[in-house]
């Protein structure tokens, strides 16, 4: 068995909360906003000055009109409902060294805890990717959102309970996007974690999602995917379908095409999150968890920066 079956959910967490958001905490200064926070910094208020309030809020220009300080109030300061849409279809079992599954229970936890400590809400929708005959038929699981350790204790529970399954057929994510727009009504920050190895079709019911929701894309990749190393002949398998193929991976050429056709799918893929609106972010199983979480949120910043020309203005206090 892997790791991340054998270890029990408070077990996990525990190492999570030392390996990944210790150090987090402090190479992010406790300031998770631009984890959590895309471009539409929405101001919802103005009110009076009041002692305790962070200075760097005061709006100078009402200020000098009032005659008395007054500070910004942002959409962000709000309680924070997040839902993780996560794919478990057979091809989210692969990995070299490290399954994309493991990743994604690591991820789930770490963002859950980092939320729910703050009494913000996490639920998250499992999508198992097979037809079981119910009218939300690839979804296998709801679980409610909530806040607080023992939820996100849950979470991690229920993803490491949920079988392996067999292949069948190929994956179609409009299940799973289709299943987040009927059942996620308020407003929320939504994660869609999957490989998003699927059948076309499923990027327009992603971008009615990020119409309705704040929709961050999480790819899940294993380098074997992308880059064959060379063993000489063996058999590849397909994780959908069973499906294999003999090659030959002592051959250059082989290998540079299969390097090729996952470079078009990488750029496909990018696009598709451009034309639906959603940000992307591309994780490696064998990358660091903490470097990639503060590497994303270092990009969402200089993007954030860029796009509203807004360097010099302070954040929000967000997750602080």
């Amino acid at each position: 068995m892997r790791p991340s079956e054998t270890a029990s959910p408070e077990r996990i967490l525990q190492r999570l909360e030392w390996q990944v958001i210790r150090p987090l905490d402090g190479q992010l200064q406790g300031d998770y906003r631009s984890l959590f926070y895309g471009y539409g910094i929405d101001l919802a208020d103005l009110r009076e000055y009041q002692p305790g309030d962070d200075i760097r809020y005061i709006d100078w220009n009402v200020t000098a009109r009032m005659d008395t300080p007054y500070v910004r109030q942002y959409m962000e300061d709000r309680e924070i409902t997040a839902w993780f849409l996560v794919d478990l279809s057979p091809s989210m079992d692969f990995g070299a060294q490290t399954d994309k599954r493991r990743v994604l229970v690591d991820l789930v936890g770490t963002l859950g805890r980092v939320l729910t400590r703050h009494g913000n809400r996490a639920g998250a929708i499992l999508y198992s990717g097979q037809a079981n005959g119910r009218r939300d038929h690839r979804v296998e699981r709801i679980i409610p959102a909530r806040n607080g350790r023992n939820h996100v204790l849950w979470l991690i529970n229920d993803l490491l309970n949920q079988p392996r399954l067999a292949r069948a057929a190929p994956t179609d994510l409009r299940a799973m996007l289709e299943g987040g727009l009927h059942m996620l009504k308020k407003h929320s920050l939504v994660f869609v974690l999957s490989d998003f190895i699927s059948l076309p079709g499923w990027e327009r019911s992603l971008s009615l999602l990020s119409q309705r929701h704040e929709v961050l894309a999480v790819r899940l990749w294993d380098r074997s995917e992308v880059e064959l190393p060379d063993v000489g002949p063996l058999w590849l398998e397909d994780a959908e379908t069973g499906e294999q193929l003999y090659v030959d991976t002592h051959d250059p050429r082989f290998r540079a095409r299969f390097a090729e056709a996952a470079r078009s799918r990488e750029q496909a893929l990018n696009a598709a999150f451009r034309r639906a609106g959603v940000e992307p972010w591309a994780l490696s199983t064998g990358e660091d968890l903490v470097r990639a979480l503060v590497r994303f949120a270092s990009i969402r910043r200089q993007m954030h920066r860029s796009r509203t020309g807004l360097a010099g203005r302070p954040a929000p206090s967000g997750l602080r």
